[in-house]
């Protein structure tokens, strides 16, 4: 990952982790509440180039989601791996609150210091993440 796409991951952390969660949860209910269509409607021809069964559609678009899931799992694992190399004190703390979700103006707060010097801690932690590295994200086609 470039530091761009860390610097993103960071700030996404706290949401992509719980839209996970969501996802999990919504996975293991797979199948249920799927209703066929009856009566005069399912006689009628379907629109060309549609997958005229809801549970067959429900699959295609299911499969999807497990690709972005995935994707999403790969960028938190990413960070959940490199974490243990910031260990300077006010970094580690600017790391926790990025992942927690905190704004920098609310991390600035919290911490009492500038904004500027909370933007440059966070610089830091990026800069030791990339520097941990040599690995990339995968390609996962969502479309």
């Amino acid at each position: 990952m470039n530091k761009k796409q860390i610097e993103n991951a960071l700030r996404d952390y706290n949401w992509m982790i719980n839209e996970i969660k969501r996802q999990r949860e919504l996975l293991e209910d797979a199948g249920t509440n799927l209703v066929a269509q009856s009566g005069i409607e399912s006689t009628l021809p379907k629109a060309q180039g549609e997958i005229g069964d809801p549970v067959a559609r429900e699959i295609v678009r299911r499969d999807k989601k497990y690709t972005w899931v995935h994707k999403l799992e790969v960028k938190v694992t990413f960070i959940q791996e490199r974490m243990a190399v910031i260990e300077e004190e006010r970094e580690k703390a600017v790391l926790e609150c990025l992942l927690d979700g905190m704004s920098m103006v609310a991390i600035s707060r919290h911490m009492g210091l500038s904004r500027r010097h909370i933007y440059n801690l966070k610089d830091n932690v990026v800069e030791k993440l990339s520097k941990k590295t040599n690995y990339s994200l995968p390609k996962a086609n969502c479309s």
